[in-house]
Formats: structure tokens, sequence, C-alpha cells
């Protein structure tokens, strides 16, 4: 496992490491895909991912505001669908499973970055068959997160990103994600609601227009998409 890890990350630029982490979670687990993403008060920010289904259901997540990466962040804690085909995860979550499912993917478990008191984030595995990890595939599974968790901590900063890099290397990502708080503010005004309504609002826009939340955001910031009273 070790030596599937030294290799994933070997070479990378500061910015790919999690996604590198990922796709050798890939690896090492029986799971179509991974994903991996901070913890946030509004829309989760999404570091990485092994690949374009894994962002786009991490995506739909953080859109919705549901899920098991969702409920995971919240709780802390371990999150398993084993089978979102059925109860109980088709009615925790009945949208992502719907979604989910026409993906092609059955099972997700998310595990959290931090430790005993702190959850920074998720990393979210995939898996097109339902059913639970064996005792070995969750150790495994725990052991990944664990690196991930280090590995985010000890991302370098500042000069350490490279040639005139004097930010920090979450700036990109930080900067589209302050856009949502910005638009946040902004469907506030032009509907008269308050913030928990104006991100259900910008959220059930983006689902319905088969968009992520931070894509409608940054319509809404740039003026090109404005909320009207019904």
């Amino acid at each position: 496992m070790a030596d599937v890890i030294a290799a994933g990350v070997r070479g990378a630029e500061p910015a790919e490491i999690p996604g590198r982490l990922c796709t050798a979670a890939v690896e090492l687990l029986p799971v179509a895909g991974a994903s991996v993403s901070l913890r946030s008060n509004g829309v989760p920010v999404q570091l990485g991912s092994s690949g374009d289904r894994a962002a786009r259901l991490s995506d739909l997540q953080a859109t919705l505001g549901d899920g098991p990466c969702t409920a995971a962040a919240a709780a802390g804690a371990a999150v398993f669908a084993t089978d979102l085909t059925c109860d109980p995860d088709l009615v925790r979550w009945p949208v992502f499973a719907q979604q989910a499912t026409a993906a092609g993917i059955r099972a997700v478990y998310s595990m959290p970055l931090g430790n005993d008191t702190l959850c920074v984030g998720t990393l979210d595995l995939y898996r097109e068959a339902p059913g639970e990890l064996t005792g070995r595939e969750l150790r495994v599974a725990e052991l990944v997160a664990r690196v991930m968790t280090v590995a985010l901590m000890a991302l370098p900063r500042g000069e350490e990103n490279g040639p005139g890099g004097d930010a920090p290397w979450l700036s990109g990502l930080a900067t589209a994600h302050d856009e949502v708080y910005q638009a946040v503010g902004m469907i506030m005004v032009q509907l008269g609601v308050g913030s928990d309504e104006a991100l259900a609002r910008l959220r059930a826009h983006a689902f319905a227009e088969g968009r992520s939340a931070l894509e409608v955001a940054h319509d809404v910031v740039r003026h090109r998409k404005r909320f009207d009273p019904d």
C-alpha cells in the first residue's frame, strides 16, 4: 500500500496531490472512483478526483447539499451507503441515489478527514456494485484517509508553490468558492430572503439546469443570472 501511494504522488505538483491520492485509492480498493472535498459551511470545496464521474458525483452532492459525503462531513464519522437502489439509502438520499445509480454507481463510502475532534473534509469512494467493504478494505480506506489528511496539512504554501507563487495553492479554489457567498448575498437582496433560502434557491436552480452550484454562482456574480421573485 505504501509503495502504491508513494508512486502515485511522486513528482506531483502540490495541487495535483489530492487527485493523485484518489487515483491511488482506486488502485488499492475495489471501487470505480474517488474524490476528496474540504468541508465548508456552505458548498464543499472539491480538491481532486480520480476521474470525471467521481468529480460529477462530488459536485452533485455539493449542489444538492445532501448525500453520504455531506452526511459524513457533518457527523465527522464514516458514512456508508451500501446499496443506493433500496432502503435505507434510497430513502435517505432519494435524489442523489437516483442520479448516482443512473451514472452506474450503487455504493458510496465516505471517510472523514481530520482527527477525533475536527473533520476538515471527506474522502469519498464510489463503487459500481452494492455491498459492504470487508474488514481489510475498510482498513485500507482508513489508511488512505489518514494519508490524505497528512498530505493536505503538509502541502506547501506561498513561495514554496513555485516561481511567482505568492499565494496559497488553494487560493484559486478559495476564490471560486467565495463566489458562492457573494452569489448568496446577491440572491438575498434580489428575493428578499434569508441566507438559507438563498442558498437553497441557488442549489435548486443549479440542479434543475444540470450544473454545479459553483457554476451558477459564477453567473450570478457576473450578472449573467438574476433571481426574480415568483
